[in-house]
């Protein structure tokens, strides 16, 4: 089956939205919860801020191999199969958080959540590729990254000053986006097959696993990538843990030191369609990289010293880029020669190991810093953003040619799949 963009023009748009809305029921709001609620789970649970944040970045340390198997598997037999188990798994690991009474077993729980969900992106990633041509992929991507944004925004908006009040507690909150995000198996076993990537007939040999993961593991693009995200991602991710809590420190109201943390996600929300579209019409994907890393060292760095109200600046600075640099950071790994839709999974997967490695070790290093003064944090993730930025600028530039036909395996190549 080749791509039949006419035939497929309507029904693509659904599945992207249904691709939005997973990152943003599944990943984004149970995700986000967690830092507006931990001055209540640190109290319900005896918690020092050291702890917190391990627990806050413990989750991204089974994705270092789950985003791998995840995308691998999306190359294999099709994202459509695989979201539709993960939504059900993760969901109930989601839920299951709600039933931790003390440090190790929030723990387990946390780990296991983020275990099962990272391998959602790579999925969202793998069907933006097969169901959109190139000429829309940033759009698409940028719509996926929204889904996350608005999740993101929800999550930090709501979950501690509304949901915990009315449901009674943060416990009833986790096990309530645990339930959305397992009804969401429901659309996507119905949706329809997704096409085959460009190039792939039927008498196209399959390829293993094995075999696929050293295909993508010599393109030094995306080591480069790597490094870059491991950076940058380390960076937010360390910060928007941290910042209701340093906030709250500084004697802002609770409500307040939430709302700038919704903030960044607004911010970014508002922003990440425009960017996505101008890297499409513009062709200058790395360029606007290299500016969204800049804006991103500026802001997280700014926080480490600014107060008041140039907060709400700095954290909008950082925060309208961030999803934004999110699509067309993916987008690019799809773009990029040698792997194109049909590697898409795997590629995203080895390059977002980095990511997990980032987000594990960026929160507890940086919080351990507050001790000595509780802006340093920020000055940590923005030195550490910067080491992010030099991977962006020693990749090359420039869109890459797809893939020649023979020398693509079959990954989805069954309609059924």
């Amino acid at each position: 089956m080749t791509f039949n963009e006419q035939s497929h023009t309507g029904y693509r748009w659904y599945v992207l939205i249904l691709g939005a809305v997973t990152n943003m029921l599944l990943i984004a709001i149970p995700s986000m919860c967690m830092p507006v609620l931990f001055e209540e789970i640190g109290q319900d649970l005896n918690l020092s801020l050291v702890e917190l944040g391990l627990i806050w970045g413990i989750g991204s340390l089974p994705g270092i191999v789950t985003v791998l198997l995840g995308g691998a598997l999306s190359d294999q037999f099709g994202p459509k199969r695989v979201l539709t188990i993960t939504c059900l798994l993760a969901g109930a690991a989601g839920a299951a958080r709600g039933l931790a009474t003390d440090f190790v077993t929030l723990t387990m729980t946390v780990i296991l959540f983020g275990f099962l969900a990272s391998a959602v992106p790579m999925n969202v990633i793998k069907t933006c590729g097969l169901w959109f041509p190139r000429r829309q992929l940033g759009l698409a991507t940028g719509v996926a990254s929204m889904g996350m944004a608005l999740g993101f925004m929800l999550g930090s908006l709501i979950s501690a000053t509304v949901l915990s009040p009315w449901l009674g507690g943060w416990r009833p909150v986790v096990v309530l986006y645990g339930v959305l995000g397992m009804a969401l198996c429901v659309p996507w076993y119905f949706t329809r097959p997704a096409p085959a990537a460009p190039g792939v007939t039927a008498d196209t040999p399959r390829k293993s696993f094995a075999q696929t993961l050293v295909h993508v593991a010599h393109i030094r693009k995306l080591w480069l990538f790597g490094l870059a995200i491991f950076g940058i991602g380390g960076c937010i991710q360390g910060a928007l843990g941290y910042l209701p809590l340093y906030l709250r420190g500084q004697g802002w109201p609770e409500a307040s030191a939430d709302g700038a943390l919704s903030l960044f996600h607004l911010t970014s929300m508002i922003f990440v369609i425009p960017i996505a579209v101008t890297s499409d019409r513009l062709g200058a994907r790395k360029k606007i990289l290299v500016l969204a890393a800049l804006m991103v060292i500026t802001g997280i760095g700014l926080l480490s010293v600014v107060t008041g109200g140039a907060v709400w600046a700095a954290v909008s600075v950082a925060g309208m880029v961030r999803d934004g640099f999110m699509a067309i950071f993916l987008t690019m790994i799809i773009e990029t020669e040698g792997v194109g839709a049909i590697y898409a999974g795997t590629a995203s997967g080895l390059v977002m190991i980095f990511s997990g490695l980032g987000n594990v070790l960026a929160p507890p290093l940086g919080n351990s810093l507050a001790a000595t003064a509780p802006g340093l944090p920020f000055a940590f993730w923005a030195a550490l953003a910067v080491v992010g930025l030099c991977g962006i600028l020693a990749a090359r530039e420039g869109r890459e040619p797809a893939l020649n036909a023979a020398s693509q395996p079959v990954l989805n190549s069954n309609p059924n799949s």
